[in-house]
């Protein structure tokens, strides 16, 4: 041993109180969490069980009532479902009407949201008043009021159409045909859905900094290139978070369809799977198969939303 060292014989002291603090440090946010995590876990995970638990069963008025035990099907009603060609006829048609949707809203909410920082004080209070109370009206009353417009002997839309010179527009029926039923429906959801990105939007692009838009107008480039090269890759995490809500509220559409196309059209033609699954389980009483379509959409916007991460992580966008 070298001169001027001390040899501890003693047993080293442990850190106790530190050791302590950084556990209570780490269980902190999920005790503040808890509350919310039970909250959730009584209205969404209990909710999904039991769908799912419903969609392996055979489950049908008989087995509500008590007339006949319930008995475990396994995968014989997805099997069924996946068989059924009206199935993937409907499941198609909302994959479809649910894209267009949502390119629709996003379409009209940005635009209208660059729209508000070029207009004066009073026209952004009369667009923005009006939106909101878009926005606000319950889905039932709007589709109400747009089967109203559009009504073949007392809508003002048809009437103004035959003012017009447009003949072949009276007494046309707007929800007889399938693509002009699915065009309405398109462009009442499109009305009550566009003021939340509209508004979400609009609150991000007053955010981006004055100077970078002013700079990218004097090097000459347009409206549209300072939007695409500039304000939309500053946009993206707020442009995200409207993607994937309006990917999940416009996949699920039950009321407009159902109100506008009187329960999904002629013959089912304008079919979405939220409608055929209330169909299956209530008017029909196959609980078990309408559980099964619920498992399936649930699956399917899952798989929607977590391509759409992954494309943009694959484009290097932080989120």
């Amino acid at each position: 041993m070298s001169p001027g060292t001390t040899k501890h014989t003693g047993p080293v002291p442990a850190r106790t109180g530190a050791g302590r603090g950084a556990g209570r440090g780490a269980a902190a946010p999920w005790l503040y969490l808890a509350p919310a995590l039970v909250v959730l876990g009584g209205l969404l995970v209990y909710p999904i069980y039991q769908l799912g638990l419903i969609s392996f069963l055979e489950y049908t008025q008989a087995q509500v009532s008590g007339g006949e035990p319930t008995t475990f099907q396994g995968f014989a009603n997805y099997a069924e479902l996946f068989g059924d060609s009206q199935f993937w006829d409907v499941a198609v048609a909302t994959l479809v009407f649910a894209a267009v949707c949502v390119v629709s809203t996003l379409a009209v909410g940005c635009a209208l949201a660059v729209l508000l920082t070029r207009i004066r004080a009073i026209p952004r209070f009369v667009l923005t008043l009006a939106a909101l109370g878009a926005w606000a009206t319950p889905a039932i009353t709007g589709s109400t009021v747009w089967v109203f417009l559009f009504d073949p002997d007392f809508g003002p839309v048809n009437k103004v159409l035959v003012w017009c010179g447009l003949s072949g527009f009276q007494d046309y029926s707007w929800t007889y045909d399938r693509y002009s039923a699915f065009a309405l429906v398109l462009c009442e959801v499109v009305w009550c859905s566009f003021p939340f990105v509209m508004v979400t939007v609009y609150a991000g692009v007053k955010a981006i900094p004055a100077e970078v838009l002013e700079a990218a107008a004097l090097d000459g480039a347009s409206n549209w290139r300072i939007w695409r090269a500039v304000m939309a890759p500053m946009l993206r995490p707020i442009l995200v978070v409207v993607t994937i809500q309006s990917i999940i509220w416009d996949f699920k559409v039950f009321t407009q369809i159902y109100v506008m196309t009187n329960g999904g059209g002629i013959a089912g033609q304008n079919l979405t799977l939220n409608v055929y699954a209330y169909q299956k389980a209530f008017a029909s009483s196959q609980y078990s198969l309408g559980s099964a379509i619920g498992v399936v959409m649930l699956v399917t916007l899952l798989a929607v939303t977590l391509v759409y991460l992954r494309l943009l992580r694959r484009q290097g966008e932080e989120l």
